[in-house]
């Protein structure tokens, strides 16, 4: 049973007339959030290099969640997640969410135990 997919992106702010014009306007969308990602990789701005939060520097964090928001939006656009019933989005998308955060944890205290155990001297920096 076929049904109309919706023609609109960012929550309906804007609509596209056909699904090929929608499929440009993910294009461009997604092309700019990677080239901002390519554009802070090559230039590594001294901000935000310097800085950390919670262990971590804010170009890495920025990183972080610009890949989760291309992951986000071409799993709800191209995999249609929108046309689905809420239960179904919740599951498939809030599950990895917490698992990526989950990720982020560990890695962030295993990261700062080993560098103490280097740097407190009860291993030799042998690398």
């Amino acid at each position: 049973m076929a049904h109309e997919h919706k023609l609109e992106i960012f929550r309906g702010l804007v609509k596209f007339k056909s699904n090929t014009q929608k499929i440009w306007g993910v294009l461009v969308f997604l092309t700019i959030v990677t080239a901002v990602e390519v554009a802070l990789g090559i230039s590594k701005p001294e901000v935000l290099t310097a800085s950390s939060f919670l262990g971590m520097k804010l170009l890495n964090w920025i990183f972080i969640i610009l890949t989760l928001v291309k992951a986000y939006y071409i799993a709800w656009d191209f995999m249609h997640l929108r046309d689905e019933k809420s239960s179904l989005r919740r599951a498939i998308v809030w599950t990895p969410i917490f698992l990526v955060a989950y990720l982020i944890f560990i890695l962030l205290f295993e990261a700062d135990y080993i560098y103490n155990v280097f740097k407190d001297g009860y291993v030799t920096w042998n690398f």
